[in-house]
């Protein structure tokens, strides 16, 4: 059976059991402040779990496109060494929101795995949790009784808290849970050592390929537990794991899941799969990276230097050192693996295929940026680890990750490779130092929310209204460093919650004679939380809520504009274009998009004049609510990759012929209420995606009245000529000439410098020793000065101490054959600088510095000197 078979059966089993298939989550979680990826296929029913929401259908199954790189679940550092972790994979799984329990949940996984699957029965075993005493938790004699229905006493085993108790996170839904395991050995190895003494011990072919997991409790901050409402049951079974299973592989990267990709590195290497390990591991570390990578950028996620971003631009340059170094890949390779992953997937994912060109591009880009330094940081760290060193200085790391892009865990992996480590504690010093900050800076405690009135969501109200009478329903308390917040949840609100790049409202929550200022208002999971910096004396009584409406109007003028935007980008560039990112605020508008070239003047300027001709047009709002997802695609409505959408969804369209988009923002009723739309800004924003921002409405007003006292303004230094920008023009063309002639000037000048220091060298120590103290007419004659010596002067030692324009400046310009034997310019230059309390660096051979203080000339000389006649 092959892998698409395999997950069309198991969809099929438990469609045939009452539950409904639903889509994969986004793998970028979106509203979650407790996650960065998703990393179970739990995550996007968080709500139905905690109470907050209720579930439209009680029994749901999907496969959930998933990612454990960070955080509590990481498997980044087993991945490719052994044979069956991975980066992203696929969750499949059945969930019971308040319906069936442990019977039902253990009846069919045993029946899908030995009648379907024809997975043979005498080589399962079942885990079941033992209780913790530490917590007042039994044994789960419930789900011991239900397995041994099917299995003998002896392969039901007991699982401690690590194993055999699930929870998400810190804090969140958990409880007990039932693993099932498989010995995929051959029959010889089971005959020596029972399968039951391999469970959980990381052997590699006796595997969990499910979890039953029985979610009873929540979490607490305080790490307490408490009952949920209701009793859910939420399973995860591996699709790679499976499919080894299934196939009779011993190995994930043995089934059809990974031997695509896998044979196209080797071909493409010219090596074959499973002749040597340590091209196996590169190909395994490649393709299963590729994966991750991939779903990332589709769902929205490009790589970066911050938070999630910076997690895929890990992963991906691990991944190119391994085809680097292992395989000998010294171009882009990893963008060329695309094609092999969209017809995998094609018919599951369809965010890959719509996308591959795009994604394609971003990989490459990001490729080829870490190449250009990945080579100068590799022979760095040879030279470290040919020594006889076992670790690696936090310094050095740091340096290795600032200069040459190698993220921690990219030189940690080479350490152990080597048989080193690295001081991490130091490399996070130097962290710390660059941004600037101290270590508890960014740190947050949240309280647990503490109920006032019963009732589990916010309905929004804020589409129709800015203001609303309601109540609170439950608050907590939010600590940063010595700064205290606190959140509030109401029955319903006006307020708008920061999502799809529409920033959160602000605006006050009357209680009583009481007013609360809103600073911010933003979604956590479902619920809609109001951000405000102090507490009412009371949160029993009715409160008012109040919407700063000027505010809200500015920010829909913008939102509605960046539909108009999208939609006559798709008209000027192509269909390609997509939204890849936004942010609409009260002052602008920011558009991130898929477009590989840099907007010309005349793109730039046909786009905004659709958008204004669509302003005029005055076109009217057309709102739905609650379109089926299917109708809502009929009608050509545009959707955002990497959100998730219901199966009911609002459609904004603004001329069915011109703009449908999905939205949950906020909008203007008319078109002309914008007013004004104006392109300020064109430019990149990452690999393959472009950035615009705009102004509108009376944002746009300002911006030309100032580009209009500007015209005034200069037309008045110019005594009102007829022609302004002939005017200008001429006087630009004077200006170059003049500059010429400095130009000329001061490279005459220091033609005479470099003649006069020529004749002034003196041998010390084997050495030509120039020194100079005086004016110099700018720093590029200073440069040009000290290479034409270096070119001229045999082993040649030269320092300048400069005044330049009033500004003490130092050089220092060593032959090679000195730098060969130890001397080294930027050791020369530190030294020196500290006369004109400066600072600066460079090469070995040719390093500058700056300072503040020009009377300490003299003594940078005299320092510098020093050092050179000691050497």
């Amino acid at each position: 059976m092959d892998s698409k078979s395999i997950r069309k059966k198991f969809l099929t089993f438990f469609e045939s059991k009452s539950h409904k298939i639903v889509p994969s989550a986004p793998i970028v979680v979106q509203n979650d402040p407790t996650l960065m990826f998703t990393n179970a296929g739990m995550n996007q029913f968080k709500d139905y779990f905690l109470g907050n929401k209720v579930a439209e259908s009680k029994r749901v199954s999907d496969t959930q496109k998933c990612l454990r790189v960070s955080g509590k679940h990481n498997d980044l550092e087993e991945v490719g060494i052994d044979t069956y972790h991975h980066t992203m994979f696929e969750m499949l799984g059945n969930w019971s929101f308040g319906d069936y329990f442990k019977q039902e949940a253990i009846d069919w996984a045993w029946e899908l795995l030995t009648k379907e699957f024809k997975l043979p029965e005498d080589r399962f075993y079942a885990t079941i949790f033992e209780g913790d005493s530490s917590e007042n938790l039994d044994q789960d004699t419930e789900a011991k009784k239900i397995w041994m229905q099917y299995l003998p006493e002896d392969r039901v085993l007991n699982g401690n808290k690590k194993d055999n108790f699930w929870e998400m996170g810190d804090t969140g839904p958990c409880g007990p849970c039932s693993e099932l395991h498989i010995d995929l050995r051959p029959q010889s190895e089971v005959d020596k050592v029972p399968g039951k003494d391999l469970v959980n011990q990381d052997h590699p072919q006796v595997v969990e390929v499910w979890n039953l997991v029985f979610i009873q409790y929540n979490r607490l901050s305080n790490g307490s537990l408490e009952n949920l409402p209701e009793k859910h049951v939420d399973t995860g079974m591996g699709f790679e794991r499976l499919a080894m299973a299934i196939q009779g592989k011993q190995s994930n990267y043995d089934s059809d899941v990974f031997q695509p990709l896998i044979q196209w590195v080797a071909k493409k290497a010219g090596v074959d799969y499973g002749k040597d390990e340590k091209t196996d591991i590169a190909i395994r570390v490649i393709s299963d990276h590729i994966r991750a990578i991939a779903f990332t950028i589709a769902d929205g996620q490009l790589p970066s230097n911050n938070k999630a971003g910076y997690v895929i631009r890990r992963i991906l340059r691990r991944a190119v050192r391994y085809g680097y170094t292992f395989l000998n890949f010294k171009g882009p390779f990893l963008y060329q693996l695309l094609d092999i992953l969209v017809d995998q997937f094609e018919g599951v994912f369809p965010e890959l295929t719509s996308q591959k060109d795009f994604i394609a591009k971003v990989i490459r880009e990001e490729e080829l940026s870490f190449l250009r330094t990945l080579d100068n940081g590799l022979k760095k760290l040879d030279t470290i680890t040919s020594g006889k060193a076992k670790v690696i200085e936090g310094s050095t790391a740091f340096e290795l990750y600032d200069t040459y892009g190698f993220p921690l865990d990219l030189t940690a992996l080479i350490a152990r490779e080597n048989g080193m480590e690295v001081d991490e504690s130091g490399f996070q010093k130097e962290m710390e130092v660059q941004k600037n900050r101290s270590k508890s800076a960014g740190k947050q405690t949240t309280g647990d929310w503490m109920m006032v009135h019963e009732g589990d969501e916010t309905v929004f109200v804020g589409y129709a209204e800015t203001q609303a009478t309601t109540k609170a329903l439950r608050y907590r308390e939010v600590k940063q460093k010595d700064k205290t917040q606190y959140q509030i949840v109401l029955e319903s609100t006006p307020f708008y919650a920061e999502s799809g790049g529409q920033v959160g409202d602000t605006g006050y929550l009357q209680f009583g004679e009481e007013k609360v200022e809103v600073i911010d208002t933003k979604k956590e999971n479902d619920l809609i939380v109001h951000f405000v910096k102090k507490l009412p004396s009371s949160l029993e009584s009715d409160v008012r809520a109040v919407v700063n409406e000027s505010k809200r109007r500015l920010t829909e003028n913008n939102h509605s504009a960046t539909h108009l935007l999208h939609a006559a980008l798709r008209q000027v560039l192509g269909d390609h274009v997509q939204q890849k990112g936004s942010l609409v605020n009260d002052k602008i508008l920011r558009f991130d998009f898929s477009h590989f070239a840099k907007m010309t003047d005349e793109e730039i300027a046909e786009v905004e004049r659709i958008v204004n001709q669509k302003i005029r047009e005055n076109i009217a709002l057309d709102e739905k609510k609650n379109v089926p997802i299917d109708e809502a695609q009929r009608m050509g409505a545009m959707a955002l990759f990497g959100e998730k959408y219901g199966d009911f969804v609002r459609v904004i369209t603004f001329d069915s012929d011109y703009s449908v988009e999905l939205c949950g923002g906020t909008h203007v009723l008319r078109t002309g209420n914008i007013g004004l739309f104006k392109i300020v800004s064109e430019g990149s924003s990452a690999a393959g995606v472009r950035r615009i921002e705009a102004v509108t409405s009376v944002a746009a007003e300002k911006y030309y009245q100032q580009k209009l006292e500007l015209i005034s303004e200069l037309e008045e230094m110019l005594k009102h000529p007829k022609d302004l920008k002939k005017t200008i023009e001429n006087l630009v063309k004077e200006n170059l000439a003049n500059q010429k002639k400095i130009d000329e000037m001061n490279s005459q000048q220091a033609g005479q410098i470099k003649n006069q220091l020529k004749n002034e060298a003196k041998e010390v120590n084997g050495k030509k020793l120039i020194l100079y103290k005086g004016e110099f007419p700018s720093a590029d004659a200073m440069k040009q000065v000290a290479f034409d010596l270096k070119r001229e002067v045999d082993n040649l030692v030269l320092l300048i101490a400069a005044n330049i324009d009033g500004k003490p400046m130092l050089t220092v310009m060593l032959a090679d054959e000195l730098v060969k034997n130890g001397m080294n310019a930027n050791e020369i230059i530190r030294k020196m600088a500290s006369a004109i309390k400066g600072g600066g660096g460079g090469q070995p051979f040719y390093a500058t510095a700056g300072g503040k203080d020009i009377s300490g000339l003299d003594e940078a000389l005299k320092l510098g000197k020093e050092m050179v006649e000691a050497s």
